[in-house]
Parts: C-alpha cells; structure tokens; sequence
C-alpha cells in the first residue's frame, strides 16, 4: 500500500500537466478508479477511517480521529486484520496520522497492535524548515502554511528517499513470508521542500491558475470555505509558485514509489503482490479561491486510487464511483482473507475483474465539521449545519467546476429532497471557525463516550 499524502488527482495518468511516469505506469498495469472519494479530507479522519473500514461517524461523531481506539478499543484495522491471520505487516513513513513536518521522524498518532515493524525515516527537509519561502506568513505553523523550498542534496537525503530506502529493505528482509506493507511518503504536503530537479520542470510563470472569476468567486459561499481570505491573500504570482511546488512534490514522489516498484519486480513479487496507491485525501489549488484541504468540493474529497493486482484487468479505468471505505474488503479479498464483517465499505473486486461493469450504483458519502456532502455519478449535494447554514446542489453532467449552485432552484427540489434522504442520519455538529487561518479552531468533545486513559486531553489535529 503506497500512500501520498495530501496527493489530488494532479497525476499524469488523470490527464493533469504534471510528470509522474511510474504512477502513470503502474495504472496502465492495472486498474485506475477515476471517481474514488475520502470520507473526510483532512489526514487523521480519512486514515482512521480507510484503515478501520469505518465511516467516520461510526468511530464517533465529535471523536479525535487521530486516536481512534479511543472510542473503539477492539476495532481491528486493516494492517492489524493481515496480523492476525498470519501475515508479517510493517509501516515506513506515514501511514496513521503524523503531523506534517513537525511528527517527521516519530510515530505520531500510530497504532501499536497494526505492525510488527515501523520504521520512523527523518530527512534533511526537516533541517531546512527554517529556510522555506513561506507565502502566507499569517497562517500559524508549517504544516498549514503555504511553504516551498527547493534544494540540491540528492533524493536520498530527504525523509521521501529515506522512506523509498526502508521500504526497499522492507521488501529485501522479508521476501519469503506474506506480508502487508504500507509505505507512507510525507509529500505533497506542506511544505513543499524538494529536490530542486523536480522544480526546475515547472517554472512558475508557466503554471496555470484555476479558471475563477470575480463572479464565480462571488457565489461561494462563506461556510464552505477554510480561510476568510480568497486564495489566502496570495498574488498570483505567489499563487503560481505554489502550483509549480506542489506539482514538484508530486514528481519527486513518483521517483520514489517508482524506486519501489522497480525493487517489487527486481525481487520477483511483482507475479504476487497486490500493490494499491492512493492519496489520502484530495487537494485545492485556488479552485473557489480556496487551498489545501478540510473542504467539500470535488478537487478536496476526490482521490488517485490504482490498484494492481495479479489476474486482475491490465489497463482498466472504473468510472464508477467508488470511496476510499471500500479499500479494506478489497485488499482482504484479494489476498484470499475472509471478508471482516464490521466492514462498512464495498468490495471493488468485481470492477478490478471488469471495470466496464454497468451495474454498479455507488455514491460516495465525505464530511467535515459541520458539513456532510453526498456524490453520485451526476451530483453533487453538500449541506451546512443539517441544511440551516446552506445548501449546494451541483449537476456534474453541466458543471465538473461546481460553480452554479442548483440548491435554491425549484427546478431542481426534487433532487435535493432524493440526495438530502441518503445523507447520514443524525445530529450534524456546529462548522465553527476556519482551519488554516484561526489556530484556536474549537476540538469536538469526545461526546457521550467514556474517556479511557490517555485520552483525557485529546484534540483535533488539522495538519
């Protein structure tokens, strides 16, 4: 399992201006899920969640994601699950959360009982932190802030490479047994410290800005933004810089998991080991004038999934829509695991088998502080507050850049009313204030739960 973090569907095999050839190469190998969604867009929640199989209201409405057993002391997560029936597992890198760059080298918020081995890589990004060009010096810490710095040591130096370097030894060490492997890379996030190779393919003066416009601009709505700024104060020029460092990240990343895979192959486990990458979560880059993540717009909650997997379709695109909860029945299934039955989620199986499949009707359910948002194959139907705080309704088939609002159109009531129905149920919490540039955002109680040890003092992590 290869995990970039903070990675959105800016890859080369979704068709974005970016170079990303052993990715690229790794969906024409296998099959590439166009329309794979995250249950909740900021790094803790999603990987609670696709790591237990659960929606995040299931682990518990207003929990500290990050400490999941908290609330759910017995659940058995997907690495834990291949533990138990015989399989040696092991973490390099991120894989539950850790903030981003200041858990860099620790264990973060991990999970003991998943792994047999973890490996914590630190490279020479976290000792060039202090140098970074930081766009938005308002915004408190460097794993909110929009950062960049480009650097001449080789790819090896940095945390990245040294996570490519564990995980090749990983592979080296246990060869001859079963094994479940996460490895999880640390870029895209902020800051965007990278070789400077990878920058110098995207000058910022050739970046392309999101198509917005002052009225386009004028129709979002305040709730559903993450800043009380547009584009977070930034120029245009600082807007390019950032697109290019983001997309710098993202190459150099590429190299990495393709270090990775060409070592799978040197060593002959190619033939027989399922290999899923994904992003933890989607990204803006100044869409509706909004950056990074913790929002419900397509560019935030839409996901990279590719899975190969030995017999499975060679070169498959699943259009079908599909969300991240569905990743543990796949996995378990492919590797010949009974299925877990607390699993909520889907098994993808059957559209890695025959990913023009027509009779597959998904939607993918994603949220955040006060808000829940719905997508189907046609639309999308976020709601603010349980509806009180504002409605939108966007038709995909029309409008892929979600920026008319069909919520207050009569015309459209019915719809509404259909999506409205198929949101969870239950008390949606307040949305409080926004989360890049108030540091005091307001951490959810852990609400009716009993409070074990350890867990007296929890708060929401939003790096």
């Amino acid at each position: 399992m290869l995990i970039m973090d903070d990675q959105n569907t800016d890859l080369g095999i979704y068709g974005a201006p970016v170079s990303t050839p052993n990715v690229d190469h790794l969906a024409r190998e296998g099959v590439r899920f166009q329309h794979a969604y995250t249950q909740f867009p900021i790094c803790g929640p999603t990987r609670a969640s696709f790591l237990t199989g659960l929606r995040p209201n299931t682990i518990g409405p207003g929990a500290a994601f990050e400490r999941f057993r908290c609330t759910l002391p017995d659940v058995v997560t997907l690495p834990q699950y291949f533990r138990q029936n015989g399989f040696f597992t092991a973490r390099v890198g991120k894989v539950f959360h850790q903030g981003v760059p200041k858990d860099i080298g620790t264990s973060g918020d991990d999970d003991a009982q998943s792994w047999d081995q973890v490996v914590n890589p630190r490279g020479v990004d976290k000792d060039l932190e202090g140098q970074v060009h930081n766009l938005t010096p308002g915004i408190p810490g460097l794993g909110r802030a929009n950062s960049w710095l480009a650097h001449n040591a080789p790819d090896t130096d940095f945390t990245d490479g040294k996570v490519a370097d564990g995980a090749i030894a990983m592979l080296q060490a246990n060869k001859s047994r079963p094994f479940f492997l996460a490895v999880g890379f640390y870029r895209p996030h902020v800051p965007e410290i990278a070789p400077a190779k990878y920058f110098a393919q995207y000058p910022p003066k050739a970046m392309t800005l999101a198509k917005e416009t002052p009225d386009t601009l004028s129709r979002v709505l305040p709730i559903a933004t993450n800043s009380d700024m547009m584009n977070l104060g930034m120029t245009e020029d600082q807007q390019r810089q950032m697109v290019a460092a983001y997309h710098a990240s993202t190459s150099f990343v590429d190299a990495q998991v393709g270090r990775v895979l060409q070592e799978l192959k040197r060593l002959g486990l190619d033939r027989n080991t399922v290999v899923v990458l994904i992003g933890d979560h989607g990204y803006m880059l100044g869409e509706h004038g909004q950056w990074q993540k913790s929002l419900l717009w397509e560019e935030a909650t839409r996901v990279p999934m590719i899975v190969r997997a030995p017999g499975g379709n060679v070169g498959g695109v699943a259009s079908q829509t599909v969300e991240m909860l569905d990743l543990y029945p796949t996995i378990a299934s492919l590797a010949g695991l009974p299925a877990n039955p607390s699993n909520e989620g889907r098994s993808l199986v059957s559209l890695l088998q025959n990913p023009a499949r027509e009779d597959w009707h998904g939607a993918a359910f994603s949220q955040i502080l006060g808000g829940r948002s719905i997508r189907t194959d046609r639309w999308r139907y976020t709601e603010w507050e349980g509806g009180r705080s504002g409605r939108e309704l966007y038709d995909h088939a029309r409008d892929l850049r979600e920026q008319h609002n069909l919520a207050q159109d009569p015309k459209y009531a019915g719809i509404v009313a259909q999506l409205r129905a198929r949101l969870p149920q239950g008390v949606v919490e307040k949305r409080g204030k926004k989360t890049l540039s108030d540091p005091q955002t307001p951490k959810p109680p852990l609400g009716r739960y009993p409070v074990p040890e350890g867990c007296e003092h929890l708060e929401r992590l939003t790096e």
